[in-house]
């Protein structure tokens, strides 16, 4: 596995971007098409824009740093490792239902709520628990960046990734809802479906290997060698080593973890006077920092339990849109404005003590912080963690996630970039020309372009959308070119090195985007040609 396959993939991206701003001329859309000439990108905006893209985007960078810290203190509480052997445990033999209820949760939560992002929190929970069940990272990956791409092709009520769609198209946020539903779940089916088949066709030797004998640990007392002269201490050495081999051999102890066959087999390593045995695993050492290690089993999880079950319902309420731009519930804008105006002896306690409250439906990554910190510190209190081990997590988690959170800064970089020297809309008018007949293949074309080049679902609407209604303006078709968009988005986002949840989930799994390529084409072509389907029959 190539190292940081993700950064150079990014980076090479931007250098080709680059080198389209300096070949294409600029142009921008505002009421009628504006002919900049060419803008090009010179190489102090090769290390400017970064800067620029952390200082517009970073919260999102330092979420998923935030996500590190958060499961490195987890891995520092033995009962987290205890809590997910027992999920494991709950599922064994029934391993695809838990796959098909993740793949379902996802892609439901990405196309109601717009959890893409926000799912961040439980991705390596949900990693954890794939591996300790015996499949690879591949699977992991097509599961967690399929069931979400599934989510956002068939993307529903979430006002987030729709609000852009609905506004230009002058749209309600239920157009065409029956047929989105379709698209989803034709979705999540052909996700699950491709993710067996991968079990199926590469996993049929590791994986039973896994279930029989997942680790060997060999358990041998460290051993005092007499202090008596040095052929006596060479010979004793000699007998416990022939002892230890012995053991190996016969295997005292096995114990459940995740993994492939380890590199290094058993050594004895001469330290002082003692003899110590380092034990052999069924695993793939550079996979330690996806699954923690195991300490005992007589460890309570109800924290656990209910601290996760209340985070994920928390997700839910929190970002559904339940006003006026979506369901017209005012409930919760009811609760929240009651719990900032309630006062004791003329004082705002809840206000002043919280801060700013927004009301469930108008959540953002950033209102994320404080739960999950309070969630954290439940945590430390009720398994008495010390506070060293707790930093030593924090910073061992972070560090874990500075790759990911660096893959967040160059996706938008390159966001960055295409809206500062906007060679793209040179393209689309390229490929629409003059006719206002409507195509299906054009408008495909076009927003998979848009897709690629700006990453972001409301960057990508706002860059080709208000251009593509001034050349189709037969508003009957709007509906069907909302329902082509986001649904091209979400396929663009299975494979565009631009994607953020594809490059920010390969970084953290360290799986190659080559490999990642050689193992979904085939799923995309099957997306393509149902979407097609779909088009041609509401057209």
């Amino acid at each position: 596995m190539k190292k940081h396959n993700t950064v150079k993939v990014v980076l090479i991206t931007i250098l080709v971007f680059l080198l389209l701003s300096w070949i294409l001329p600029a142009a921008y859309y505002s009421g009628q098409y504006v002919d900049q000439g060419r803008v090009q990108m010179g190489l102090y905006e090769l290390f400017n824009y970064p800067l620029t893209a952390l200082s517009y985007f970073g919260y999102i960078a330092l979420f998923i740093l935030f996500i590190g810290g958060f499961y490195g203190i987890l891995y520092k509480i033995p009962a987290y490792r205890t809590f997910l052997d027992k999920i494991v445990s709950i599922f064994e033999g029934k391993e695809k239902i838990f796959l098909a209820i993740v793949s379902v949760l996802l892609a439901v939560g990405v196309s109601i709520c717009g959890l893409q992002i926000a799912f961040a929190i439980f991705i390596p929970f949900i990693v954890a628990l794939i591996l300790l069940m015996g499949y690879d990272k591949i699977v992991a990956a097509m599961i967690i960046i399929g069931s979400m791409a599934a989510g956002l092709i068939g993307s529903t009520y979430a006002y987030a990734n729709m609000n852009v769609i609905t506004s230009v198209l002058s749209l309600n946020l239920d157009y065409q809802i029956g047929v989105r539903f379709v698209i989803l779940i034709v979705g999540i089916v052909l996700v699950l479906f491709n993710t067996f088949v991968y079990i199926k066709k590469y996993m049929k030797i590791t994986k039973p290997l896994l279930k029989v004998n997942k680790e060997v640990k060999i358990e041998v007392d460290v051993e005092k060698k007499p202090s008596t002269n040095s052929a006596a201490k060479k010979t004793n050495s000699k007998t416990v080593a022939k002892k230890s081999t012995k053991a190996t051999k016969s295997t005292k102890t096995t114990k459940s973890t995740r993994g492939k066959t380890s590199k290094n087999a058993n050594k004895a390593a001469l330290k002082d006077n003692n003899i110590i045995v380092v034990k052999e695993s069924i695993t793939d050492n550079n996979d330690d920092y996806l699954i923690p290690e195991k300490e005992g089993s007589s460890h309570k999880v109800w924290p656990f339990v209910v601290g996760f079950t209340l985070m994920f319902i928390l997700l839910v309420l929190a970002f559904i849109t339940w006003g006026d731009n979506g369901f017209k519930i005012s409930l919760f804008d009811n609760i929240t404005k009651s719990v900032t105006e309630f006062k004791i002896f003329k004082f705002p306690i809840f206000s002043k003590l919280y801060g700013t409250m927004n009301a469930f439906g108008t959540w953002t990554l950033v209102d994320l912080f404080l739960p999950i910190a309070l969630l954290t510190l439940i945590l430390v209190i009720i398994y008495k963690v010390k506070i060293d081990d707790v930093l030593d997590g924090f910073a061992s988690g972070v560090k874990k996630a500075l790759t990911p959170a660096l893959v967040v800064i160059l996706v938008y970089t390159c966001l960055v970039l295409v809206t500062y020297h906007p060679f793209q809309l040179t393209i689309y008018k390229a490929i629409l020309g003059t006719s206002k007949k409507y195509n299906v293949f054009k408008a495909i074309f076009t927003f998979g372009l848009a897709g690629v080049f700006n990453g972001d679902i409301s960057y990508v609407a706002q860059s080709v959308i208000p251009y593509y209604t001034s050349i189709v303006t037969n508003t009957d078709k709007y509906p069907l070119i909302g329902v082509i968009f986001q649904s091209v988005y979400g396929l663009v986002t299975l494979f565009a090195p631009t994607s953020l949840i594809l490059m920010g989930t390969l970084s953290f799994l360290n799986v190659s985007y080559k490999d990642w390529l050689k193992n979904i084409w085939k799923l995309l072509l099957e997306l393509f040609v149902v979407l097609l389907i779909v088009f041609i029959i509401l057209a």
